[in-house]
């Protein structure tokens, strides 16, 4: 956050440049710039999220707007599902919105790409834990901001399972419990329904499994493939009797679901019981079915499987022609409390403490669930590492055909194991 100089000087002339500067640059974080005076400036940002988060992001750039009448947005935003393609798309082509979402594991990947602006001295990091923002400094500079902490667990249709006798899962259950859990479930399911998506393939399903019973992540933090075979065929097979019991939904079923979609989600669609979430992810589901839906903690064995982590950054693009406006708004959007107000726990809990403890007491009942989830995994949850950087396609696009292959019976365990193993040595 740029300081305002103090200029010495007895000129009219210079007392009134320096004036209009105040208007238009002073901005302290919590209380954005209010000025007619200066360009007109349009600023792109992208995002994805549910119907949820869009609506509140949207009412809080109108409130930046109201504030700063000079700048205007031109929002873009969607579903996760082609987020990152179509992104990827704009940034190579130099044409990346002003500002945009990002996952925490991309950061280093981007930074390295030069995609991501510095921000070392444009936001306020004094109420910010330093652990959410280790992630984006990368030789001590800052390529990313975080806006949210999140809980890793599932998701599960409360109403429906009360109403076919169906025992509810508890904070802290373990992976036993979950298998048995999924095989007893569908008993009383109908033909056309399901306990869970079929998870046999899901890189962090398969991650939090690996975590919880003490072989650590995926690849090391120095960038060496780590899946423990053994465990992971353990897991695949696992998967494999609830595909062949009928407790998972067929491959095509499981591959047309599309998260927060009302007419694709499985979950909302009643075809499924269960599911992955993130507690900040809790509204947009509960709004599209108001009090069906409950947390609980991701399942344990010997340690913790679920973890806390950074829930999403935004990061400038370099190359824009607005960055001091879009840093501007950046640093307004986390550290006001208006915008913690507007925003909630839609990017999980405000990563400014002091706006956190402010806004508390104004929650809704959705983000009083979600801290439910958060608050059990802060005891007792898993370290969390966005791993090395460089991997990102090795996440995003090798272990979701690996995914599909095991949901579609193409390849057995064993040879999906060696299908990550290989392609993972493009990587190390």
């Amino acid at each position: 956050m740029a300081a305002r100089k103090k200029i010495a000087g007895i000129a009219a002339a210079i007392v009134l440049v320096m004036t209009l500067t105040a208007c238009v640059s002073g901005n302290d974080g919590a209380n954005p710039a209010k000025s007619q005076i200066g360009e007109k400036v349009k600023l792109r940002m992208m995002w994805w999220g549910a119907q949820s988060r869009h609506e509140v992001t949207l009412k809080a750039l109108e409130a930046y707007s109201k504030a700063n009448p000079h700048v205007t947005f031109e929002p873009e935003y969607s579903g996760m599902d082609g987020y990152l393609d179509k992104l990827s798309t704009q940034a190579a082509a130099h044409n990346a919105p002003d500002i945009f979402q990002i996952d925490p594991s991309w950061v280093a990947d981007w930074a390295s790409r030069n995609q991501l602006a510095d921000l070392t001295e444009a936001i306020d990091l004094t109420d910010i834990d330093s652990k959410l923002t280790s992630i984006s400094l990368i030789d001590n500079k800052l390529y990313g901001v975080p806006l949210g902490s999140v809980a890793h667990g599932m998701i599960y249709n409360k109403a429906a399972m009360e109403k076919l006798g169906i025992a509810l899962p508890s904070m802290g259950w373990t992976w036993d419990d979950f298998f048995q859990f999924a095989i007893e479930a569908k008993a009383k399911l109908a033909g056309n329904q399901y306990v869970s998506k079929d998870y046999a393939g899901d890189y962090f399903a398969y991650s939090a499994y690996q975590y919880a019973n003490g072989k650590g992540q995926l690849m090391t933090d120095d960038g060496k493939f780590n899946i423990d075979k053994d465990l992971f065929l353990e897991w695949a097979n696992r998967w494999q009797l609830l595909r062949e019991s009928g407790a998972v939904p067929p491959a095509d079923v499981n591959a047309s679901d599309k998260e927060f979609d009302p007419s694709a989600d499985l979950l909302v669609k009643g075809a499924i019981l269960l599911r992955l979430a993130f507690n900040a992810s809790y509204g947009g589901w509960d709004s599209m079915n108001p009090g069906a839906y409950a947390l609980v903690t991701m399942p344990r064995s010997a340690e913790a499987g679920g973890w806390l982590k950074p829930s999403l950054f935004f990061g400038i693009s370099p190359f824009s022609d607005n960055v001091e406006e879009a840093k501007k708004f950046v640093n307004w959007f986390i550290n006001s409390e208006e915008a913690g107000e507007i925003l909630g726990t839609t990017r999980g809990v405000p990563v400014n403490t002091k706006v956190a403890t402010a806004i508390e007491a104004s929650f809704s009942d959705a983000d009083r669930a979600g801290m439910e989830l958060y608050h059990a995994t802060q005891q007792n949850g898993q370290q969390w590492s966005p791993g090395p950087s460089g991997w990102t396609n090795w996440v995003d696009k090798d272990w979701a055909l690996v995914r599909d292959e095991l949901s579609f019976g193409k390849k057995t365990p064993e040879q999906a194991y060696e299908a990550l193993r290989k392609t993972a040595k493009e990587y190390e």
